[in-house]
């Protein structure tokens, strides 16, 4: 069985009448050989500071900048994306093929890539349904011209760095900025000048 999975239902209905996946399960369209999935947009997650230490639950200036040795990543907590999570882990660890339909760019890559990793199949070739336009003669065109997912490790080196380094800026200035706004509210002002 061959799994394509869409970032979001929508696009997955559109995949799935062109492909032929037109009986409905929970969470997935099934048809022709093919499994049609969606992600509802971010499903994995980096991990915050108390995923790695539970005494970093606690915001204080001594232990910061807090940067992970190793980013690790955690399934969004909301019981739907768990459950869709869940899905997406079933089908991508029985399916001969897997075919990445996430948007077409930076983030879609990282989604994807994200997802593929927490569930346990990012050895496993996958290739790369790029879609510009959700046309059912552009999704015919782009089935045919779909890529090997290796030829986009870079756009996911970027977009995995990307949001490594947002995170490392976003959780230490966050906190940093809240310690002092409770230490001095004039002194933060100052601060972030």
């Amino acid at each position: 069985m061959k799994v394509i999975l869409a970032e979001k239902p929508s696009v997955t209905r559109e995949i799935a009448a062109i492909v032929g996946a037109r009986t409905r399960h929970d969470g997935y369209m099934e048809g022709s050989g093919y499994q049609v999935t969606w992600a509802y947009g971010h499903l994995v997650e980096l991990k915050e500071p108390e995923d790695y230490d539970p005494a970093l639950k606690r915001w204080s200036l001594d232990v910061l900048p807090f940067i992970p040795e190793r980013f690790e990543l955690k399934v969004i907590q909301a019981s739907s994306s768990r459950q869709q999570f869940n899905v997406i882990k079933r089908l991508f660890r029985s399916a001969e093929e897997t075919v990445c339909a996430t948007d077409a760019g930076r983030e879609g890559e990282l989604i994807f890539r994200y997802i593929l990793a927490m569930t346990g199949c990012e050895g496993k070739p996958f290739r790369r349904l790029w879609l510009n336009s959700l046309t059912p003669s552009t999704i015919r065109e782009a089935l045919r011209r779909m890529r090997a997912g290796s030829e986009y490790d870079r756009l996911y080196a970027a977009a995995r760095c990307r949001s490594e380094a947002d995170w490392i800026v976003g959780i230490n200035g966050t906190r940093i900025r809240y310690v002092r706004e409770k230490e001095s509210p004039l002194k933060a002002a100052s601060a972030c000048r």
